[in-house]
């Protein structure tokens, strides 16, 4: 099996991702910064690399326990990080970039998958005002992200969520290519759309947005991408 390794694991999508592919029996590695709580992740065996994103060698750190893993040296990488540091940079940006560039110098890259946000990219336009005020510089920061991994790693997939709440699983999510659709998700299911994805090559080099089909607005009918099971 191949390896998956998830920054941004500790919890939200990233450790419900991690909980998907650990009762599949999947390999998963996953960095946590240093000083974080790692025992629930270590409670389903997920290997733990600690280290910073802002750290290309931490980054390669993770990486390199890859081939420690019974999956022929092979992996597949999801991101889920953000947040903006007492600096002001954003991890949505500067971290998320520095992931891509060191996943595309690997030559046993299988898949990369950035969880970003709706409204990022050929979204940007459709976007409130309140959205905006709210969440625009977060999300253009994550759109710059998005830009430079799809340079560098052409069969990349970015997976934007909706509003985000943490209630239990519906099984309604969707993934959708209509740029003017948004709505709100479930956590976990973000997380099982992710974990298809990673299955379905169909979603290679493409992005979409991620919501509940019952939560979801557009003024385009809402045609879900067919994502394989």
């Amino acid at each position: 099996m191949t390896v998956t390794v998830i920054f941004g694991a500790r919890t939200g999508v990233g450790f419900h991702l991690a909980r998907l592919l650990r009762e599949r029996r999947q390999p998963v590695v996953a960095m946590l910064r240093p000083g974080t709580d790692a025992s629930a992740l270590e409670a389903l065996s997920v290997t733990i690399a600690r280290g910073d994103a802002f750290s290309p060698a931490d980054i390669d750190t993770a990486l390199d326990l890859v081939a420690g893993q019974e999956a022929g040296g092979e992996f597949d990488l999801v991101s889920t990080i953000g947040g903006r540091r007492e600096d002001g940079r954003f991890a949505d940006e500067d971290g998320n970039i520095n992931i891509a560039e060191r996943a595309a110098a690997r030559d046993n890259l299988g898949r990369f998958v950035l969880v970003t946000s709706i409204g990022c990219g050929e979204m940007a336009p459709y976007r409130s005002e309140r959205a905006i005020a709210a969440f625009g510089a977060s999300v253009d920061a994550k759109t710059r992200a998005e830009n430079h991994a799809r340079r560098i790693i052409p069969s990349a997939t970015f997976i934007r969520p909706g509003g985000l709440r943490s209630e239990p699983a519906t099984g309604r999510g969707i993934l959708s290519d209509d740029v003017e659709i948004h709505g709100f998700i479930h956590r976990e299911d973000v997380a099982d759309l992710t974990a298809r994805a990673l299955r379905d090559p169909a979603t290679e080099g493409r992005a979409f947005a991620a919501v509940d089909a019952d939560q979801a607005r557009s003024i385009h009918p809402i045609e879900p991408f067919p994502l394989a099971r």
